[in-house]
């Protein structure tokens, strides 16, 4: 038994449809993965390199609640698709990425945005406005083993019932395998690795008591309130 210096922090972890729990090794998301929302936030929509940012294992939360964060009165909702790997390693061809993906799921990247405006405007890393507390509201993850691996669905964001955002899987610039495969090429992935696909347009506000319905076809809905 390992002697640590402190207590050992708890393993992040998602829960699963069949109720267990899947442990979280790194959190990598996609930035800019629907043409509509590039054009939304002011970039081309053509399709370019991707870039992805990181949030913290331990951002994830699967509670149902998103406390409002602290400095920052302006924070934005990003529905998105979840992939959890089962698998990894390096350099990892297109057509094999697929078989490195435990599951998916439904989450939402909320994001400090005038705090990630100013983070842009100084030509810094964007953390600061991502990677807060309990930044990334999760749902159950769906074993690929039973769903199969899906290209196009529905996805969908309502708050207080009226819908803000929507699109479709299929409308990603970066596909689920090649998204894998690209961040293979720089990283070693492991098991464990999830990552967030990029969101559909119509990003915006939320507000204390705002209650969120994040949904994608075939993954079932997360009901966020914010607090």
């Amino acid at each position: 038994m390992t002697d640590y210096a402190i207590a050992a922090p708890p393993i992040p972890t998602i829960p699963t449809r069949d109720g267990g729990a899947f442990p979280v090794r790194r959190v990598y998301c996609i930035g800019r993965n629907y043409a509509a929302h590039a054009v939304e936030m002011g970039h081309d929509p053509d399709r370019e390199p991707p870039f992805f940012f990181q949030k913290n294992p331990d951002n994830l939360d699967a509670s149902g609640s998103f406390p409002y964060p602290a400095q920052s009165d302006d924070v934005h909702h990003e529905v998105e698709l979840l992939v959890a790997l089962g698998s990894g390693g390096r350099d990892i061809a297109t057509e094999d990425a697929l078989d490195h993906v435990w599951g998916y799921g439904v989450c939402l990247d909320m994001t400090r945005r005038d705090l990630q405006g100013v983070a842009k405007k100084m030509g810094r890393p964007w953390e600061i406005g991502k990677a807060f507390e309990r930044s990334a509201p999760i749902g159950l993850l769906y074993p690929a083993s039973e769903i199969g691996h899906p290209a196009e669905g529905r996805v969908e964001l309502k708050v207080n019932g009226a819908v803000t955002q929507e699109g479709d899987l299929n409308q990603m610039i970066w596909k689920v395998p090649e998204m894998i495969a690209y961040l293979s090429d720089y990283f070693e992935l492991a098991a464990g690795d999830v990552i967030m696909a990029g969101t559909p347009s119509g990003v915006g506000p939320v507000n204390r008591g705002d209650v969120m319905e994040a949904t994608i076809e075939g993954l079932g809905t997360l009901n966020v309130t914010v607090s």
